[in-house]
């Protein structure tokens, strides 16, 4: 292994949208500094954990269309049947809905749980309640995308949380995007929810940890292969 493979894996890349606030910690560490050595350590622990907090690392995807791969780092809070937000136009049925909650400390950055076409892309104001709660999905702000799979049209919802105040969305649509691509970030705690068609079956349980872009939450059926991965 060479030095500069070392430096990689030794430190986790830093989202772009993270060197601002990382910046404004940093300084008033310094300014605090000046006047109290006791707020200067307390002020450098949370500059730390912003700089950790805004982490995007390299994820190894399985390459599959029969697998549904997490959105999010966190804990799978839910798993069953829920009616898809109505902004999205996926009907008035219910979905299999998997979702995955984000703490404080997860990793923030939202990947795709499917490839295929987006073609929606819905934000809808709303509350702040603690994104574990079940009615979060429905009250809470929220940004929503539509993606026409190669098994059928998937909703990947990113949901505002307690501490969350800012939802932001790194794709466009009538765009393709691959499993496992970046398509977005949550500042501070939130969740994200995969609706799923009925042909899909969860392969996760709640209170279970998922890693974005490497856990396999569902799947769609078919005899088991092993699948290519993608670095991303």
């Amino acid at each position: 292994m060479n030095l500069i493979d070392t430096i990689r894996k030794t430190f986790v890349p830093i989202h772009r949208e993270g060197w601002p606030f990382i910046a404004g910690f940093a300084v008033v560490t310094l300014v605090v500094g000046l006047f109290s050595t006791f707020l200067f350590w307390i002020c450098l622990i949370l500059t730390a954990w912003c700089t950790y907090f805004f982490r995007d690392p390299e994820r190894v995807t399985p390459v599959d269309d029969r697998l549904v791969i997490s959105p999010a780092d966190g804990i799978v809070s839910a798993v069953g049947p829920a009616l898809p937000p109505r902004e999205l136009g996926l009907g008035s049925d219910e979905m299999t809905r998997i979702s995955v909650f984000m703490n404080v400390f997860s990793c923030h950055v939202n990947r795709s749980p499917v490839r295929g076409k987006i073609t929606r892309i819905e934000h809808r104001p709303g509350k702040f309640l603690n994104a574990e709660l079940d009615k979060a999905s429905t009250e809470n702000e929220r940004n929503g995308l539509v993606v026409e799979s190669p098994n059928g049209t998937v909703g990947v919802v990113q949901v505002a949380g307690l501490v969350a105040r800012r939802i932001l969305c790194f794709v466009e649509n009538n765009t393709n995007i691959g499993t496992g691509e970046r398509i977005g970030l949550i500042r501070f705690g939130s969740r994200v929810d995969v609706y799923l068609p009925a042909a899909a079956t969860p392969r996760v349980a709640v209170g279970q940890t998922a890693v974005a872009g490497e856990t396999v939450i569902a799947d769609f059926g078919g005899e088991a292969a092993t699948p290519l991965v993608r670095i991303s």
